[in-house]
Formats: C-alpha cells, structure tokens, sequence
C-alpha cells in the first residue's frame, strides 16, 4: 500500500502540461556513480535541475526505498530500457517495470548481431519484432523505441541500413543517440528533417572533434564531450528538436568526467532552447 502511495505521489510531482521539451538524464552517465550512494547523486541530479531520469534499477534499494528518494528529489523515471533477448519471449517483466515506476517509453539499446555493421536481413528481423513490440506495449500506454547505436549505416542501396528501418517503423518510433549515429557517419539533423516526428527522445551526447568514426556501435567514451564544444552540431540538433516538438533531451555522458561535464550540459540545452 505504501508503495503505490508513493507512486502515485510521484505522478503527481510531474508538470499537468509538459513544455515541448524537458530535459532528461540517462542514468547509465552515473553507472560509476549511483551504486555506491544512490542517495547523494539523485540530490546531486536534482540540483543540476534535471527532473526526469531515463534508467530502471534500485541499485540496490527496495522498490520502496528507491520510490522514496525519487519522491524526495522531485525525480521521475520517465524512460526504461529493454533487452533485445527479452523482447522476444514474454514482455510481462518490462511492462511490469514501466508501470512500477510510471514510465512511458520503453527503448531497446542493442540488437545482437556479428561484431561490425548489422545486415540488412537482421534490420528486417528486428524491424518485425519492434512493430509487434510496439503494438503490444500501446496497449498499456507505453510507446517503444529504438536507439539506434551506429551500426546500422553500412550501405543498403541509395541509403543505408537504416534507412529501412525508419521507413517501416509503424508501431515504435526511436530514441536517437546523435553521437552514435555520428559514430557510424550518419548525420543526426538530417535524419531528423527527413524522418519527422520520430524521435519523441534524443540521447544528447556531443564527440571530441577529431573522433574517428566506427560502424560496429564502439568507440572511445572518452571522447564525450560538453555538449555544444564538440562536432555534433548540438546546437541545431536542439532548434529542430524544439520546431518537432520533441520530448525529452536525454543527456547521456559516457565519459570519467560525467559529474563535471553534465551541469555544462544541461546549461547549454537551456541556453538553446531560450532561442
């Protein structure tokens, strides 16, 4: 009882109207951080000014405990992650999951495949599974995403591997990771202007200009930057973002330095979205 007390606590700490776009923080940016004091660095969050957190776990908490701390930082987990393998069994532990913290989307980060580019026969396959996915998970109010992870431009005709995808997500859209699309020698912007509206959430991460590209969905975290002093062009991934409306600007921050670099981060977005 207590439990949902506090869940639905939570639900109503969150804006009756949300602005066009909020910005968010995936929690994987504090993977270093949050086991050994979940409580110091959710205060730490809310004091960034972020108020929305993309990430499941307790990190060692009760479900309770965990709520608890969210509650007291007015944090909201808006978004969980799904693993590829789990998506095609049952989806009762991810749906279950969502609705334990109140989260809306629901993203897959990863489709196993061969180290290098994924095929286009593996796009198809996992293009089948997320539209199903996504149908399935709309019916409890959760939308599904795909964030893709820069192994997805190997050549497919006049485009690219992805582009399949992208043409024929009808029941999931997709959580763009920009610095991994950059990565796989994507251009984040203008796969935003081309495939409008489906990108309801952005993984804002900016590269070290000079970064060496990579197909195979890896590459150096160190290379994550302050958003807006690297060659992802930020900036203007931002403007489309707000004319798309779209939802949350995730600042994910893979680098040792996360700590320091996120409140220049999240500084920036809201310099930007003053434009």
């Amino acid at each position: 009882m207590k439990l949902k007390r506090i869940f639905f606590s939570l639900l109503f700490c969150l804006p009756l109207s949300l602005t066009a776009q909020q910005v968010a923080l995936q929690l994987y940016s504090l993977r270093n951080e949050m086991p050994n004091d979940p409580a110091k660095y959710l205060q730490e969050v809310s004091s960034w000014g972020i108020h929305a957190l993309e990430g499941g776990g307790g990190y060692g908490l009760s479900d309770t405990e965990y709520l608890e701390l969210l509650q007291k930082n007015n944090l909201s987990i808006v978004g969980i992650g799904a693993d590829y393998n789990q998506l095609t069994k049952t989806l009762q532990p991810i749906i279950e999951e969502a609705k334990k913290y109140g989260a809306k989307y629901v993203t897959c980060y990863w489709i196993p495949h061969a180290d290098g580019p994924i095929s286009l026969d593996e796009i198809k396959i996992s293009t089948a599974l997320f539209n199903q996915v996504g149908k399935e998970l709309k019916e409890h109010n959760l939308t599904f995403l795909y964030h893709p992870h820069g192994y997805e431009f190997g050549p497919n005709g006049k485009g690219v591997v992805l582009d399949y995808m992208l043409e024929n997500a009808e029941d999931f859209a997709f959580n763009m990771d920009v610095f991994w699309v950059k990565m796989g020698g994507g251009d984040p912007l203008k796969i935003m202007k081309k495939y409008k509206g489906k990108f309801p959430m952005l993984h804002l991460k900016d590269r070290l200009i000079g970064t060496p590209g990579s197909k195979n969905g890896q590459g150096d975290v160190e290379t994550n930057v302050v958003l807006g002093t690297g060659d992802v062009e930020i900036a203007k991934i931002i403007k489309e973002a707000k004319k798309q409306k779209t939802v949350y600007l995730v600042i994910e921050d893979e680098s040792s330095r996360s700590v320091k670099q996120i409140p220049q981060s999240v500084a920036f977005i809201k310099q930007e979205l003053k434009k």
